[in-house]
């Protein structure tokens, strides 16, 4: 338990530390440098998506805190990964398709828009992460049939979740809020688990106050690193297949009903929702 609590601490250290630096650097840079960063919210005010690069460069970096081996490898990869595939579409932006359907749509014309790059690199990146960092767990008697089925469901987990936090961060501080609830609702069973705990604690932390404050957002770098990063948790933390398949099938449902319906409204509609979103702004 001692040790567990000192990675998280150390992770969450790490985690803050990295993240509020970087966004101070990006504060302090050239003018020049700063403007390449600012975005207009849903209000018409001009935000830094700073806090993206440094939000996912504060995880990577507590993620390689995770004890030496597979598991150390495959979060630090799912996370790099999905930042740099959210940096891809935030600052390399082509296209005007939106959503899954649209990005799909567009590829099945022949078009590759960066977020069509980025619903396929995601996954993909996830289970490869998820086949290195997984112990190998036989199905019907077959290792290579488990270490697939793991890999698939554990790596579609940490999809998905990425996914999930992408579509939270339509509001100031609702994608941070978000991932500071799962880590609240969670265990941490491992020291794996314990470090990617402390790593997202952190980088909250750091991250929180400019997003609640209208002046930065998450954007899809961040966004997609702290979903990432949630579902490692989630995919490293000994749940079994079923449990998995559970979680794989909630995200899936959701990202299908983002296609038909507005989070937003969803969250504008619902008391309790619209109070908690609208805390701390």
């Amino acid at each position: 338990m001692i040790s567990r609590l000192v990675l998280a601490g150390a992770a969450a250290v790490v985690g803050y530390g990295v993240t509020a630096a970087t966004m101070t650097l990006v504060k302090h840079a050239p003018a020049e440098l700063r403007t390449r960063f600012d975005r207009v919210n849903h209000v018409g005010r001009t935000v830094t998506l700073s806090e993206g690069p440094a939000v996912a460069l504060g995880l990577t970096s507590a993620a390689a805190l995770v004890p030496a081996g597979p598991a150390r490898l495959g979060a630090v990869a799912s996370v790099a990964a999905a930042g740099a595939f959210g940096a891809i579409d935030d600052f390399g932006e082509s296209g005007s398709s939106k959503g899954l359907r649209g990005h799909l749509g567009a590829l099945a014309r022949g078009e590759v828009t960066t977020g069509a790059l980025k619903v396929i690199g995601i996954p993909v990146a996830s289970v490869l992460s998820a086949a290195v960092a997984l112990e190998p767990r036989p199905l019907a008697g077959s290792a290579f049939a488990g270490r697939c089925a793991d890999s698939v469901l554990a790596g579609g987990v940490i999809a998905g979740t990425a996914n999930l936090f992408n579509l939270l961060d339509l509001r100031p501080g609702r994608a941070l809020k978000a991932g500071a609830l799962v880590l609240a609702l969670g265990t941490t069973r491992t020291p794996a688990t314990s470090v990617l705990a402390g790593a997202a604690a952190g980088a909250i932390a750091a991250a929180l106050p400019d997003d609640l404050a209208g002046r930065a957002m998450l954007g899809d770098t961040g966004a997609n690193a702290l979903g990432a990063l949630l579902g490692a948790r989630i995919a490293l933390g000994g749940a079994d297949r079923t449990r998995l398949a559970a979680w794989l099938a909630v995200l899936a449902g959701l990202t299908l009903a983002s296609e038909k319906v507005s989070f937003t409204r969803v969250i504008e509609n619902t008391p309790v929702l619209r109070d908690l979103d609208a805390w701390g702004r």
